[in-house]
């Protein structure tokens, strides 16, 4: 007797091949256990979904949508990158068998590639990630801060358990702290970051290795102006009132004539020594320092608790600002109205 196959049957056999095949065949990758997929290929679609070699252009398709000194959130499509890897993967399909062979294994494809997302970027010493598929959120940051700090910390949180203003070592691994999936300059001034989880709060912060002077800009004064806080030369305080600058708590930063931006240092610590207190009238190497160190900048997104957007604590000397969701919601209402009135 005859069998008479037809092409219903051939798809019906190829599709229960395929899911045995994916039931039994697995790959024992050394890093992180065993799996259907390739480790090479599982990784390779894994930062296809975290966007790598993704063109630019379909990222921000606008110069408009990402100005100067700008940071732009958002949060990824799943529709999206799925679609992206399915697209990957249809470059090896040629028959209609092919296409249904990747049917059937495809969901194993998609658990194993969300897994392995959160194992594209594991710092030193912090764990294996293995749960999958949540919420993948992120911001694109263009500035200057980009270019002049290419180590810039970024720290996300999904609750506000951390101060503004404090210090901390909270690991990846911490409950509080959301993991990084990626942190990479697609410019010299233009960051991505992804985030594993919708984050509460978002601290970016100057890197904290090595000294840092510098000076200050003073909102009252011209734009060109440059001034610095004078600190008790005993203990390093800041000469009151600590959230402003006068004429007893700060100097003008002098210029060399004909050389813009370029600090005149001896005039300067002459200044400093005639107002910084316990100088006895002039300045030690050491004082000096004292009075032109910066602690790094910090700057924090979505604190619920403070209402002004830009905040400065100057007693710190770290740069907070913060813009709470009420805020935003007011300003974007406003600037609706304005344009469909």
């Amino acid at each position: 007797m005859k069998a008479l196959i037809n092409a219903n049957v051939a798809i019906q056999a190829a599709l229960s091949a395929a899911t045995n095949y994916a039931d039994i065949v697995t790959d024992r990758d050394p890093d992180d256990g065993e799996h259907v997929v390739p480790g090479e290929l599982r990784r390779f679609l894994a930062r296809l979904r975290l966007l790598h070699g993704v063109p630019f252009s379909y990222l921000v398709p606008d110069a408009n949508l990402l100005p100067i000194e700008a940071i732009r959130f958002f949060y990824i499509d799943r529709a999206w990158t799925d679609a992206l890897v399915q697209g990957a993967l249809s470059v090896g399909t040629i028959s209609s068998a092919d296409r249904t062979q990747l049917e059937a294994v495809y969901p194993h494809i998609r658990a194993e590639v969300d897994e392995a997302e959160r194992t594209i970027r594991q710092p030193r010493g912090e764990a294996l990630l293995k749960a999958g598929s949540g919420t993948i959120t992120g911001f694109i940051l263009r500035s200057r801060a980009v270019s002049g700090w290419p180590n810039l910390h970024v720290r996300a949180y999904s609750r506000d358990v951390v101060a503004d203003d404090a210090l901390t070592t909270a690991a990846e691994s911490d409950p509080s702290r959301m993991k990084v999936l990626r942190m990479e300059r697609l410019a010299p001034a233009v960051l991505l970051v992804l985030f594993d989880g919708v984050p509460a709060v978002v601290h970016i912060e100057e890197p904290r290795q090595g000294i840092q002077f510098g000076v200050r800009i003073d909102p009252a004064t011209p734009a060109n102006q440059r001034r610095v806080k004078v600190r008790d030369c005993d203990n390093g305080n800041p000469v009151p009132p600590e959230n402003a600058f006068t004429t007893t708590n700060a100097v003008d930063v002098p210029f060399r004539p004909n050389a813009p931006g370029v600090i005149d240092m001896a005039t300067l610590r002459a200044r400093l020594a005639a107002k910084a207190p316990h100088s006895g009238g002039t300045l030690e190497s050491n004082e000096y320092a004292l009075q032109m160190l910066r602690f790094p900048y910090r700057q924090v997104f979505g604190d619920p608790d403070n209402q002004n957007e830009s905040e400065r604590f100057y007693a710190l000397d770290q740069f907070k600002a913060k813009v709470a969701l009420t805020t935003w919601k007011s300003t974007v209402a406003t600037n609706l109205a304005k344009v469909n009135p």
